[in-house]
């Protein structure tokens, strides 16, 4: 995916291949930052003001200073969609740190943040999508503030990889046996015709679509129970599906060498699909018929 040609920083628009900082960093050093990942469907951004809402949730928590308001933040993300006249389906990365300074632990005095955020393509995945995928299930080692969307992702780098390296979409983890979420993506369990998901406390990242999903399941009358299941629970359970920004609704169809129902995407994942396609405004939609 290659990356659009302006990019936002701190100050101003500039050319993605003049962007430098310096190497005493505190991103790069510490991970001391924050981050969003944005949808954009045909050059129109998807649930914009759950992500800058949730961006600057993110920055108070670890006490990072945005030097402008939600409202300066937005106009700027139009900005930069506008500059590179982007049309087509994609994201933008956006990162914010605490800045650069000679390297202490301690916060450095009257530093300005550093700022940056890039748009590039990201095609739907219509094959998964229609399919569904497998997962692995992992400990869960992270931290205990998953809340916070920080920079600090190598748990999540491992699971992910493992995942891969076993012919799998995710990660599904777990602390002693409770499954908390995925690697990059919330999850969820469908039984009796009821969503069970994780509650958002601390230990799970608060998705903006999970957000969407349960505004979804309210109007489709579906129940969701925010309580946390089990590892043993799933191979009971009717169907599942995953929800994150870059995955939008995605139907598990395997854990491990569980399989999921009967291995196919179920009814309630497909109507999810459908309403999230509805909300997103998509119009080369895959979910039609049910």
């Amino acid at each position: 995916m290659s990356v659009y040609s302006t990019i936002l920083t701190q100050s101003e628009f500039v050319d993605k291949d003049s962007l430098s900082y310096p190497f005493e960093e505190r991103g790069l050093q510490f991970g001391d930052g924050i981050y969003e990942v944005i949808r954009i469907y045909k050059g129109e951004y998807y649930l914009l003001t759950e992500h800058v809402d949730r961006l600057y949730r993110s920055a108070e928590a670890i006490k990072i200073k945005i030097p402008y308001n939600k409202e300066k933040m937005t106009d700027l993300l139009h900005q930069l969609m506008k500059k590179n006249n982007m049309e087509n389906d994609g994201k933008v990365y956006m990162q914010i740190t605490r800045g650069s300074a000679p390297r202490d632990h301690i916060f450095p005095q009257e530093v300005t943040p550093n700022i940056y955020a890039y748009l590039q393509d990201l095609p739907r995945n219509e094959k998964i999508l229609e399919n569904g995928v497998k997962t692995i299930s992992q400990r869960d080692v992270r931290w205990e503030n998953c809340y916070i969307k920080s920079l600090n992702l190598l748990p999540n780098v491992l699971a992910k990889q493992t995942a891969k390296e076993n012919n799998c979409y995710e990660a599904i983890l777990h602390r002693d046996g409770v499954v908390t979420e995925c690697s990059s993506s919330n999850i969820y369990l469908v039984k009796d015709g009821k969503v069970y998901t994780h509650p958002a406390t601390n230990n799970i990242l608060h998705g903006c679509v999970r957000m969407a999903v349960e505004r979804f399941l309210k109007e489709e009358n579906i129940p969701l129970i925010e309580e946390a299941f089990h590892i043993e629970d799933i191979q009971h359970a009717d169907e599942m599906f995953l929800s994150s920004s870059t995955s939008e609704v995605l139907p598990v169809i395997q854990l491990d060498n569980v399989v999921i129902g009967n291995g196919e995407p179920g009814e309630i994942t497909r109507t999810l699909q459908k309403a999230y396609e509805q909300d997103a405004k998509i119009t080369d939609k895959l979910i039609t018929n049910l």
